[in-house]
């Protein structure tokens, strides 16, 4: 694995890491790596069980015999918990607040941090996430912060979910979002926070294709890599 490069992309929720590492891997050929979906996963598993959140003991049990796949698919990629398809369950609102919840058990989040470098195979993996270049792969040859403020990442939110025929409330998602991000940043292991050696983006004001095409950049001066779609 020494010749295989590592680009971590963190930065909270609505950011567009998702879209971004994508278009990265695509580019680049590499495997992608969405942490926060196992944590998603996770979550879903642990209320399916009929367990509750904060109980430590249970969650963890639940992230020891998690049956995850990825399956790529020319649609795109199925996440699957066992033989069940639970990609449009994990990718709701509370999904995404209840894998903060579990996200803040250090063991936990020590339970699946081998399972996440196993993603890393040659030529390299793009991993999305909140602690990929400060916990997971601590020596990533690229390290992007992707950040943007909260009302925008809300408004984002809101948009997506009218454009696939939903109702959005955008007070209440912005109050789920900072919540999120209160418990993101301050939690006591591995904290959302840039690594020392990350260079910071904020896609506020920016497109997904003037977030690549900087990202490009980025990625060429680090390693020399050409990333071009």
């Amino acid at each position: 694995m020494s010749n295989a490069i590592v680009i971590a992309v963190d930065g909270p929720g609505g950011a567009g890491k998702g879209e971004l590492t994508r278009k990265i891997a695509t580019a680049l050929d590499f495997e992608l790596l969405d942490s926060g979906a196992i944590y998603r996963v996770l979550a879903y598993a642990v209320r399916k069980a009929g367990l509750a959140l904060f109980d430590e003991s249970s969650v963890l049990q639940e992230a020891k015999l998690l049956d995850l796949h990825f399956d790529n698919t020319p649609n795109g990629v199925r996440v699957l918990l066992g033989e069940e398809d639970v990609t449009s369950a994990i990718r709701t609102e509370e999904a995404g607040v209840n894998a903060s919840k579990v996200a803040a058990i250090s063991s936990v989040r020590l339970a699946l941090l081998q399972r996440q470098r196993s993603f890393l195979r040659e030529p390299g993996l793009v991993a999305d996430g909140r602690d990929m270049g400060t916990v997971v792969f601590p020596k990533a040859q690229v390290k992007i912060f992707l950040d943007a403020a909260a009302s925008v990442r809300a408004q984002r939110r809101v948009l997506q979910l009218q454009s696939s025929g939903k109702s959005a409330d955008y007070e209440a998602i912005l109050k789920e979002i900072e919540e999120r991000d209160e418990r993101d940043r301050n939690r006591e292991v591995a904290p959302l926070k840039p690594a020392d050696d990350a260079v910071v983006i904020d896609s506020s004001n920016l497109s997904i294709e003037e977030v690549f095409n900087t990202a490009a950049q980025i990625i060429k001066e680090r390693t020399g890599l050409e990333c071009k779609l």
